[in-house]
């Protein structure tokens, strides 16, 4: 057994018994003649995207070139199993998409639907999400957590931010020849990377 086709055995103290392994030992009859398997799997990934489809983002093709970026990511996170969590922010109010599962084909079409209009409930999308983490945290606690934010950043006068408690990417999608910024400054505040749609 320790030498098979998938190398040697690693134990440890808890996890699902090796049957095998501890039965070529002997009949065991104390729990430290037990062997177990070592939990080898990495801790699954949720990719929480958030979407700012505002009237705004409809400027100079943003909202459309974000659709590009974002069926990339669809099926990055398709190859490498990750969960996604979807939101979008427009009308009156943030709209949840998808809640933790795995990326499937049927997000396409959502893609080519998505449109923009209406307001900018960026605030209460960011609200929205980071209560949604954190108690998804206290779910699944070796679940890694990621965050992409796509947006033009144009708010009026917002509040001090909460930062984000795992990593995250804001990607500005302001295009434009007068370009007012601000989504620069809500990555500083979110302690969020930021990158210009024009860079990636």
């Amino acid at each position: 057994m320790k030498n098979g086709r998938q190398g040697q055995r690693r134990t440890t103290s808890s996890g699902s018994i090796n049957w095998p392994g501890t039965l070529l030992n002997g009949r065991p009859r104390q729990r430290e003649d037990l062997l177990f398997h070592l939990r080898s799997r990495s801790p699954h990934e949720l990719w929480l995207v958030i979407v700012d489809a505002s009237a705004s983002t409809r400027r100079h093709q943003a909202l459309s070139d974000a659709k590009g970026l974002l069926a990339q990511l669809f099926d990055d996170a398709y190859r490498q199993r990750a969960r996604l969590a979807l939101l979008t922010a427009s009308g009156a109010a943030p709209k949840w998409q998808v809640q933790g599962l795995k990326a499937s084909a049927s997000l396409r079409d959502w893609l080519d639907a998505l449109g923009a209009g209406g307001g900018t409930p960026l605030l209460a999308a960011l609200d929205e999400a980071a209560h949604w983490l954190a108690l998804r945290q206290k779910r699944f606690p070796a679940e890694q957590q990621r965050v992409l934010l796509l947006t033009d950043g144009r708010l009026k006068d917002p509040p001090a931010l909460v930062a984000l408690n795992c990593p995250a990417l804001l990607v500005d999608i302001e295009r434009g020849p007068i370009r007012l910024g601000r989504a620069k400054a809500l990555a500083h505040q979110l302690n969020a990377d930021y990158r210009h749609i024009d860079t990636l």
